[in-house]
């Protein structure tokens, strides 16, 4: 798969989701019955953050049965985690920022991949290595939208999803610049809901808020 391909198919990904719950999974007998909750309420394309013990357990669960989840792994810190995430079977991969040795090994991997940038320095990084979809973050921490606009200045064609301090309240102001492809945030599956077990609770947040968004 060539990086072209593999950005637009990530990009493809990004379009069609709107909304990425970032999930930070604790107990693994949490991450199927999430994964259902968050697909019965329309929201089927999740990241998985390696931030637990449990973090591939889980994703590995959720993609063997939860067939209509499309599961990504995010965190990725290094090419070991990159590794990781392609021999599980995720559909693609995302990291908070990017280091010359990760955006170089995931160039050559076959994982549709978008680092994360901060700054016009680092999405020139990135764009070098062949990746024009990335993830802004933190979003609103590093300026926000006046951030992401004054970095489509000279960076007109790349394609963003931003995370960090995006959440009910501003989703819909961040997914109607031209350039933001979809927003990835926690708030669809908090901790403590999660904690419950009120999985009617999230599908019921994920179904009202892709209805509010969607017709936005």
């Amino acid at each position: 798969m060539t990086a072209t391909s593999k950005q637009d198919q990530i990009a493809a990904l990004f379009r069609q989701a709107t909304v990425i719950p970032v999930l930070t999974i604790e107990r693994l007998e949490d991450a199927v019955p999430l994964a259902r909750a968050l697909v019965a309420g329309g929201v089927r394309t999740l990241e998985v953050t390696l931030r637990t013990p449990v973090a591939i357990e889980a994703a590995k669960a959720m993609i063997a049965e939860v067939p209509d989840a499309i599961v990504g792994i995010g965190t990725i810190l290094n090419g070991d985690d990159l590794a990781r995430a392609e021999a599980l079977g995720a559909k693609f991969g995302i990291s908070p920022g990017g280091t010359p040795e990760l955006l170089k090994a995931a160039a050559t991997s076959r994982l549709p991949f978008a680092p994360g940038i901060a700054t016009a320095s680092e999405l020139m990084q990135a764009l070098a290595c062949g990746f024009d979809v990335v993830k802004f973050f933190p979003a609103e921490q590093a300026g926000g939208i006046k951030a992401l606009r004054a970095l489509a200045g000279p960076f007109p064609h790349v394609r963003v999803c931003p995370t960090g301090g995006i959440g009910e309240a501003n989703a819909a102001t961040w997914l109607a610049e031209p350039n933001v492809l979809a927003v990835g945030g926690s708030w669809l599956c908090p901790s403590a809901e999660i904690r419950a077990g009120n999985w009617a609770g999230i599908t019921a947040m994920c179904a009202k808020a892709m209805k509010t968004l969607k017709a936005a």
